[in-house]
Order: C-alpha cells, then sequence, then structure tokens
C-alpha cells in the first residue's frame, strides 16, 4: 500500500481576505444547506474556513491537518500550518514561515517557506512540504525550491532537497508529489513554463527532470479551462495555463499517474522506468502512455477502495472515474475549484477550493486575498464506479 492515510494531491492553487496572524483564524463552521444543484451521492461538511488562498491539505496517520498557503497576489503571513480545534498555527514554527516578499533580501530562502504548493504525510510520521519559492508563479527565487521533511513526533525539520537549477530551471512551478511505498523516491510535477516530472532518490537527495517539454507533461491546445461555461481568463486574453499538474501514485508503487491542469488525457508510466538512472530521454518518452480523457482537474485521489476521484474545477464538483467513463459524485456551488485531496484515518475524505478563477489574475476587481474553505465528505458505501489504477485500460 502507499501511505495510509494517503495525503494532498494536487495544483493546489488560491488566495484569501482578512488578516492573519501567525497564530491565525481558520474558523470551523457548521455546513449551511447544500446551493442548488448540489451533492448527489455524497454531501460537503464544512471543516474550516481561512482568510488566505489554501491549496494543499494532508492529514497524517493519527489525524492531524496541515494546510499550506501560497503566495500568489499576496504576501501570506502564513505559509504551511496546522489545524486544531479550528484554527491554524504556524508549522513548524515562526520562524519557518517569516518569510516575506519585501524582505527578501534579507532572508535566507534555504530555511524559510518562500511560496508553498504542497504538504504531504507520508503515513510514516513524517511531513514533507514542497516549496516551488516562485512567488506569483513567476521568478523562481534561487535557492528557494526545496523539498523539506518534518518530523511529525517532534516538529521539526530533519532533511532537505534542495532543487538546483538544472531540476529546478527558471519558469519551473514544483506543484504536487507522492512517494513510492518504499520511501525511497518521490515524484514531483512541474506545472510551470515548461512542464516536466522530477524523480527524487530521497536517500541522496538526487533530482533528475524527466519528460521535459514531452506532450505529456504540457498544456493541451484544444482546452479552454471554464468555469460553469464561461472561459477563465487574464484581461489580457491569456486563459489558465498550467502543464503537469495532478498526480498520483498506484498502490504498489508500480505505475504513476499525471495530468496537466490545462488538459484532459490522464497519462502513466511504469516507475521502473523513472527510477532506472540510465534509461535515455527517449526510453522514457516512449514508456509514457495515454490512459484516456476524463475532465480537467487540478487534483487527483485514489481511496482505499480504489476508487479514483477527480476535482472537476469546471463543475464545482467531485468526480470518480472508471478506466472509462466518469460520474459525478457530488456538484455543490460553495466548492469553487476543488484543488487538493486528503484521506483522513477514519476514511473522511478532505477537498480544499482555491477559488483560483475569483482571483485577481482573471478578476481584476478582486481584492489581494480571498477566503478559502476546507471541506470533506464520507465516500458513499454503495458500489460505485472503482478507477481501478492499474487495472484495464481507459479507451484510448
Amino acid at each position: 500500500m502507499l501511505h495510509l492515510p494517503r495525503t494532498s494531491i494536487s495544483l493546489r492553487t488560491a488566495i484569501i481576505a482578512g488578516q492573519l496572524a501567525f497564530a491565525g483564524a481558520a474558523s470551523a463552521q457548521n455546513s449551511p444547506e447544500p446551493a442548488a444543484g448540489g451533492g448527489t451521492l455524497a454531501e460537503l461538511e464544512d471543516v474550516a474556513t481561512f482568510d488566505h488562498q489554501v491549496t494543499g491539505v494532508t492529514l497524517s496517520e493519527n489525524g492531524r491537518i496541515f494546510v499550506n498557503f501560497p503566495r500568489w497576489t499576496e504576501d501570506s503571513p502564513v505559509s504551511v500550518a496546522e489545524v486544531v480545534d479550528g484554527e491554524i498555527r504556524p508549522y513548524p514554527d515562526k520562524e519557518w514561515n517569516a518569510w516575506r516578499n519585501a524582505r527578501k533580501n534579507e532572508m535566507t530562502p534555504e530555511d524559510h517557506w518562500v511560496c508553498l504548493q504542497s504538504v504531504v504525510a507520508d503515513g510514516r510520521g513524517s511531513l514533507w512540504v514542497l516549496d516551488p519559492a516562485a512567488p506569483a508563479a513567476t521568478f523562481l527565487i534561487p535557492g528557494g525550491p526545496k523539498l523539506v521533511k518534518i518530523d511529525l513526533a517532534s516538529n521539526a525539520v530533519v532533511q532537505t532537497i534542495a532543487f538546483d537549477l538544472q531540476a529546478a530551471p527558471q519558469g519551473t512551478y514544483l506543484n504536487d508529489v507522492r512517494f513510492s511505498p518504499d520511501g525511497r523516491h518521490a515524484y514531483i510535477t512541474d506545472s510551470g513554463a515548461r512542464g516536466a516530472l522530477i524523480v527524487v532518490d530521497l536517500e541522496s537527495g538526487e533530482a533528475r527532470r524527466l519528460l521535459d517539454g514531452h506532450p505529456s507533461t504540457q498544456p493541451e491546445k484544444d482546452v479552454v479551462v471554464t468555469h460553469r461555461g464561461v472561459p477563465v481568463r487574464r484581461p489580457d486574453g491569456r486563459g489558465v495555463e498550467f502543464a503537469a499538474d495532478s498526480i498520483e501514485l498506484s498502490e504498489d508503487g508500480a505505475t504513476l499517474y499525471w495530468k496537466a491542469l490545462t488538459g484532459r488525457t490522464l497519462f502513466s508510466i511504469a516507475t521502473e522506468v523513472l527510477k532506472n538512472p540510465d534509461a535515455s530521454a527517449e526510453e522514457v518518452a516512449a514508456a509514457a502512455q495515454s490512459e484516456g480523457k476524463t475532465v480537467v482537474t487540478d487534483g487527483l485521489w485514489k481511496d482505499e477502495a480504489g476508487r479514483i476521484y477527480l476535482s472537476a474545477l469546471e463543475e464545482d464538483a467531485i468526480k470518480l472515474w472508471d478506466g472509462e467513463s466518469v460520474t459525478t459524485l457530488l456538484q455543490d456551488d460553495r466548492l469553487r475549484w476543488p484543488d487538493t485531496f486528503s484521506e483522513g484515518p477514519d476514511g473522511q475524505i478532505y477537498v480544499t477550493a482555491s477559488r483560483i478563477m475569483d482571483m485577481a489574475w482573471f478578476k481584476p476587481d478582486s481584492p489581494p486575498q480571498l477566503e478559502t474553505q476546507l471541506w470533506s465528505f464520507r465516500p458513499p458505501a454503495e458500489d460505485l464506479p472503482t478507477g481501478s489504477i492499474g487495472a484495464a485500460p481507459a479507451q484510448k
């Protein structure tokens, strides 16, 4: 089995309103009535509301909840936090969260959170934090891109893997990460200007950039990201253009799955090819294959029952994929841009709503901060389409 419970998924992305102190408020609230056209097979439960844009969420094996806030349109006062009794606490401490864009020349990016995108608990007592270190998803801060391991027992940083310009050149935006069942390798999507996968040897710290610029990691040119049927565009006409983003791993760790956010095609590859340092770029490219068409997603999730969840961001919905067709699990107007999934030890599934379509990038009248939410839902027990990753392939 991969890590239990499984944790965050991918591009996690957003921004929010209000003032947030280091012990800032994340207010847990009772869930209001579902919006019109709401959930069909499951219902959302309100877990917390944040004053800043949340993207990633992850739950540890004992149920601790962690979230992260990227610096996209605001200089967020907290980057990584633990949600405790409805409030957020800077994690692992205030100093790691002390980075401010306005003081970047006074600070060291190697030991501060610069612009966070993903948090993933590995089910083995550690939290991994992925820092693309590219505020506003633009210029990468030299020395900032890193993958950091935190021991959850001591709440102390125990390992930092820094990415050089060969693994993470300018234009890179490290998006999401999965870990091999043996804890030896990490697989990262790059949703930036030139999409790629990055494979990390967690023992040596060596990182290799693969499928760099390959069609499987690029935005699909015929896909226009919409929200409720309306194209999401910047004032200059540009749409939502994110490369390799969503990522998932089969339970045995033998197959990696990913897709571009601006795309509908799910791709896969044998991890043995990715882990082989002697495999040529041509051999890696030849091993990548299409699993079929799904929907535009930011995150993927595979629960312990083997079902594949899709964050159907264009429809404020969660869907299930069975390898051939897509079924709507729930639709709720409050779930604005479902982003990252995580599963708790009790089987409850958590999902962030990052409201990317409401950002000032796309709506210039929006404030730099946007209120965002963390939701959860109980997977239905009845026999529903089971996304049997690793089983029969979808129609190509």
